[in-house]
């Protein structure tokens, strides 16, 4: 878990013993703890157990989340789903306890106007999950010269969903 999210978010140890880890990627004194005490256990139906379903660590800019995506990719660390939310693009990965992590962007560059994009858009209203995406495809078509304003048309129209749509752990409401 050190290893994962040191690679994925940059942590680094603030302090560790046999039993707890507490990592930070900024000033903090910490924003990960990792504990395992004894009579702690794993859960085998995390997948489908109530709470929270994923944390979500934002990057400044889809440069760096692509890059982000292509430095993880060589890793042999790749997401389970791929998302074009309007408000933005988003790669959901698992942690080594199967903990779903999102890496996003913010594609209006401002809370301001994705919030306005949640409250009043008809297409989110329509569509409040997004686009699934095939992240090879938007990394091939961003090393061709797309630029991000591409890549999202491009990705809401639907030319990079994958040939199989991930199973997101959601229910269909209907």
């Amino acid at each position: 878990m050190i290893d994962w999210y040191a690679a994925a978010i940059g942590t680094e140890v603030v302090f560790r013993n046999d039993v707890a880890a507490w990592l930070s990627n900024d000033g903090a004194n910490h924003r990960i703890a990792l504990l395992a005490f004894p009579g702690y256990r794993d859960d085998p139906d995390k997948e489908r157990s109530t709470g929270i379903h994923h944390t979500a660590y934002e990057f400044g800019s889809f440069d760096d989340l692509i890059a982000t995506f292509a430095r993880l990719r060589g890793e042999g660390i790749r997401p389970v789903a791929c998302l074009d939310h309007g408000m933005t693009t988003s790669l959901y990965y698992r942690d080594p306890d199967g903990n779903r992590v999102e890496l996003q962007t913010d594609n209006f560059g401002d809370w301001e106007q994705s919030k306005a994009f949640m409250l009043g858009a008809p297409e989110f209203e329509m569509n409040p999950i997004g686009v699934f995406f095939h992240p090879d495809a938007v990394l091939a078509a961003y090393e061709a010269g797309a630029d991000f304003a591409e890549i999202h048309r491009r990705a809401t129209a639907g030319e990079f969903v994958p040939a199989e749509v991930p199973d997101m752990g959601i229910p269909d409401p209907e």
